[in-house]
């Protein structure tokens, strides 16, 4: 994916998509959104928000270290969200 871009719309777009049917979820993602998005890299960016295509279950267990994703960058993307402090 190229660089995303920051505006509003698109910012806004990807704050309904954190919105997930378990609240631990919307908490780690929304609070990545807000305080690392914008600094991370155009890599970063396009894992999380590929990351947001995956279902909540997948999800669930890469965050709770049970499992991990086979690509490289969504492994990079978990470990990223496993280290924020909530």
């Amino acid at each position: 994916m190229a660089e995303q871009s920051l505006d509003s719309a698109n910012i806004a777009k990807l704050r309904w998509r954190c919105r997930r049917g378990m609240r631990e979820l919307d908490v780690l993602f929304s609070n990545w959104l807000e305080s690392s998005f914008e600094y991370s890299s155009a890599e970063q960016q396009a894992a999380f928000i590929a990351l947001l295509e995956r279902e909540d279950d997948q999800l669930w267990s890469w965050l709770a270290g049970r499992d991990e994703p086979d690509q490289p960058d969504l492994r990079e993307i978990v470990s990223l969200l496993q280290g924020q402090t909530p």
